[in-house]
């Protein structure tokens, strides 16, 4: 679908970057480019400052001035205070494989976000898994999809039992964002959903499920750009359906009714049921489907949708398909997602309903979800001096890609998994696989990072943040 010119240009509001266009009524392009770009960061940075506040561990570090390209930041003159853009490394975010620290990389000076992820290899289930996320990681070439920078090389294959990754850091995600004070138009509630479908649609095209799509996991910087990350539950989709498929997946607010109801096998529907609770989630600022357990998490999606006929439920299991037909009938109640704020619109809501479809067959695709008008306002603000994909020449006008939703150009192999019989073969093709990938030594010697802060400080605070249970 093409992003239409100039145009749309007059309808932009402040509230979004700009096109660095033409500027209307004569003016000077380079100074409604820049009047657009300062109002643009000053509002992201109101909506980032108060999801900081709205949450006691901030979750990603607003990006400092660079240090000098040194293996080390330079220590301040006795007497003198440390320069308050130099950080501190400190812990982020505990998810369910790993403990996540803001560092900074002795080498450039940058801010990356430092992942360790703990007892690799104490199973063969686990480490094929870890492996799994880390080839990913590794595979990813996407402007909303987290990919690695870098993974610490391991001392000695022998007491290789935990590995630490390097990615890019973010400032918030988007669970902070919807909890914060601060107002969401629906330019942001468009151009969000925009950036989810458009990273979603690339794994698809790669055939990975990501099975784990909530707001925690979408990560949001300063520009608003969204990146999808943790792919510790991510896996290839399984063409065989007669293949049972863990049930285990999606955190429960999110997680499709095909899998509530015992489904032995789903597809790449259920990241999309996922997406429309969080666009629903988007709009009203509070959780969809919010239950205390999977049958009443059950019960809120029929509340709103209506009891299904027969044949929707026809991947259920036997005893769910049962459970809900001794249930009294229930008529759908889909007008009450216009009450959910002034921005639920009849083109937002028919998108939702979309999205919101009981049977997986019938659920509205990622691909067709892009093409939906409600997103052409999300799309053009995104490319408009957002992305990556297009550019300002120097006259400024905007040139803009062919292909504004690239998929993957091969789809993610995994074939490797069935030759890998034990937790050595595992760590073996570790070492293998992923050795262009690991940095070099200096990380080491430049500092006391690895020794000092991974080793001490991630193992201490791990508990800190187990308690307080998964991001």
């Amino acid at each position: 679908m093409a992003v239409v010119g100039p145009t749309r240009h007059s309808r932009v509001s402040m509230s979004m970057p700009l096109m660095q266009g033409a500027a209307p009524g004569g003016g000077s392009a380079a100074a409604v480019a820049a009047a657009a770009a300062a109002a643009a960061n000053q509002h992201h940075q109101a909506i980032l400052h108060a999801a900081a506040a709205a949450s006691q561990n901030t979750y990603f570090h607003t990006p400092h001035a660079a240090l000098p390209p040194t293996h080390q930041a330079p220590a301040p003159p006795a007497g003198q205070q440390q320069p308050q853009d130099v950080q501190p490394d400190r812990p982020i975010g505990y998810g369910a494989f790993g403990v996540v620290w803001a560092v900074t990389d002795p080498r450039d000076g940058r801010r990356v976000a430092l992942k360790k992820l703990p007892n690799v290899f104490q199973s063969l289930v686990s480490s094929k898994r870890v492996f799994r996320e880390l080839k990913m990681l590794c595979f990813f070439k996407h402007e909303n999809v987290l990919s690695a920078l870098d993974i610490l090389q391991p001392p000695h294959l022998d007491f290789f039992q935990e590995i630490y990754v390097i990615t890019e850091l973010l400032q918030s995600d988007l669970h902070k964002i919807i909890v914060s004070p601060q107002h969401l138009s629906a330019d942001h509630i468009k151009v969000f959903l925009y950036q989810i479908l458009r990273g979603l649609k690339y794994l698809h095209s790669a055939r990975i499920l990501h099975r784990d799509i909530k707001p925690g996991n979408l990560l949001v910087n300063s520009n608003c750009v969204l990146k999808i990350c943790d792919f510790g539950l991510a896996r290839v989709e399984e063409p065989d359906r007669s293949r049972h498929m863990t049930q285990e997946v999606v955190t429960q607010y999110y997680r499709a009714p095909e899998i509530l109801m015992g489904a032995r096998h789903y597809s790449a529907a259920v990241d999309v049921w996922s997406v429309g609770c969080i666009f629903g989630e988007l709009l009203g600022r509070r959780i969809l489907f919010q239950a205390q357990s999977p049958i009443q998490q059950l019960e809120l999606i029929t509340d709103l949708l209506g009891t299904p006929a027969l044949d929707d439920m026809r991947h259920a299991c036997e005893g769910a398909r049962a459970h809900m037909l001794r249930r009294p009938q229930r008529p759908p109640s889909l007008t009450a997602l216009y009450t959910l704020s002034a921005q639920a619109t009849h083109e937002a809501v028919h998108l939702l309903c979309q999205m919101l479809v009981f049977d997986p067959d019938k659920r509205i695709s990622v691909v067709d979800a892009l093409a939906h008008p409600y997103l052409d306002e999300g799309r053009l603000r995104y490319h408009s001096c957002m992305c990556k994909c297009c550019y300002t020449t120097p006259a400024g006008l905007r040139q803009y890609t062919s292909d504004f939703e690239p998929a993957a150009p091969l789809p993610f192999d995994d074939h490797w998994e069935k030759n890998l019989k034990s937790v050595q073969q595992v760590k073996g093709q570790f070492t293998t696989d992923l050795n262009g990938l690991f940095i070099s030594p200096l990380w080491n010697r430049s500092s006391n990072i690895l020794s000092k802060l991974v080793l001490s400080r991630l193992r201490f605070q791990k508990f800190k943040f187990m308690k307080k249970g998964p991001l």
